[in-house]
């Protein structure tokens, strides 16, 4: 069976990329995380769980809200074309 990949494939796997990638810096740069990674006034409210607890949802919906929203975008184009 054959695959084939053209621009569209590609420009969602990107958006993907990139949604994954800016989402923990968005994560990061907010002031409950700084707080809960060591920022807050001798260390309080410091817990490092949300490395583990909140980190990999964010990549995760970094990933796909990004792809969900180019997949609705491209099935309204397509539907109002046909």
């Amino acid at each position: 069976m054959k695959r084939h990949v053209d621009g569209v494939t590609c420009g969602g796997c990107a958006l993907s990329a990139a949604g994954a990638t800016a989402a923990p810096l968005l994560w990061l740069s907010m002031p409950r995380t700084q707080r809960h990674l060591g920022g807050g006034f001798e260390n309080e409210g410091m817990d490092l769980t949300v490395l583990l607890t909140e980190l990999p949802f964010v990549v995760l919906g970094g990933a796909f809200l990004p792809l969900l929203v180019f997949t609705v975008l491209l099935r309204l184009v397509d539907w109002r074309r046909g």
